[in-house]
């Protein structure tokens, strides 16, 4: 029986019940409070305080979109817009994505794999040109693990945006300690450097930019002390840039622009080069930079 009907039963109910104890009253051999009447004051007072008791029934609203569809209907807007006008929607859309990642991380201890794909599945429904890249890291670190789980958010292969956010994992639960945001128009790829004396973790996180007839690589070295992310390090749109970690240092391998252009206008090779940091408490150190054959 619906709602209705059952309203309609109870009215029908007391009113003859009402009609009853007034004929009642009407008759040579009344009686106060007859069985009748008494049986409608009971009835009065049962529904009345039974509706009291009750709260309204709230009309039920259309359900709630779900995350996949959101983070997608937010991503779609940013089709047509330049990457230096996009903060406003990129910046709602890495809240929906780390307010998420924050609340199934907090009571876990997931693998990479595992976190990779529920973020994967947060970004569902993009459809090209959307697209997002999932990608991360796992690390021991002072008896702890650190989690590094990022994506880089395009919707040209020019504009793309980065997060990377850093998670501790201790006693099966895992909580962020950092945000980043890597350089734009890249994607993010992660190397990892000893840890100097301080004890400090350290990463370094590279990628390329198109848009010129060779990529151009930037990159950042991390330092996390368990409170605060910094950057100590960073070179940015090396032409045709090239990156190698070993061990402690790291070396990449360039052209110059301008002597690109020449020397290829006149059909030569031009002169490629080579430059070598090593690490120190600071950073990374220039120690070489040198001409080296194509």
């Amino acid at each position: 029986m619906t709602e209705s009907q059952r309203t309609n039963s109870t009215s029908a109910t007391r009113r003859f019940l009402q009609a009853e104890c007034l004929s009642s009253l009407r008759r040579p051999d009344f009686r106060p409070l007859t069985v009748i009447c008494q049986l409608h004051l009971v009835l009065v007072v049962t529904l009345g305080a039974s509706a009291a008791g009750q709260p309204k029934k709230k009309p039920k609203g259309p359900p709630a979109p779900d995350l996949s569809a959101r983070v997608n209907s937010l991503a779609k807007q940013l089709i047509g817009v330049p990457l230096d006008e996009s903060d406003p929607l990129t910046s709602q859309i890495q809240t929906l994505v780390l307010n998420h990642l924050d609340e199934w991380m907090a009571s876990r201890s997931p693998s990479l794999v595992e976190a990779r794909r529920e973020l994967e599945g947060v970004f569902a429904l993009l459809r090209n040109p959307l697209s997002a890249d999932t990608n991360g890291f796992s690390r021991p670190w002072r008896g702890d693990t650190l989690f590094g789980i990022g994506y880089t958010l395009r919707w040209t292969d020019y504009n793309r945006v980065n997060a990377l956010a850093l998670y501790e994992n201790r006693d099966g639960k895992s909580r962020r300690v950092a945000l980043t945001n890597f350089v734009p128009h890249t994607g993010q790829a992660y190397d990892f450097l000893p840890s100097p004396e301080s004890g400090d973790f350290r990463f370094l996180v590279y990628g390329f930019r198109t848009g010129k007839s060779q990529l151009r690589l930037s990159a950042k070295l991390y330092d996390f002390d368990g409170q605060n992310l910094k950057t100590v390090w960073e070179v940015g749109d090396i032409y045709d840039g090239k990156i190698d970690v070993d061990q402690d240092r790291v070396v990449i391998r360039y052209l110059k622009e301008d002597e690109y252009i020449r020397e290829t206008a006149q059909g030569r090779k031009p002169p490629r080069y080579e430059a070598t940091y090593k690490e120190t408490s600071q950073g990374l150190e220039l120690v070489a930079d040198r001409q080296v054959p194509f």
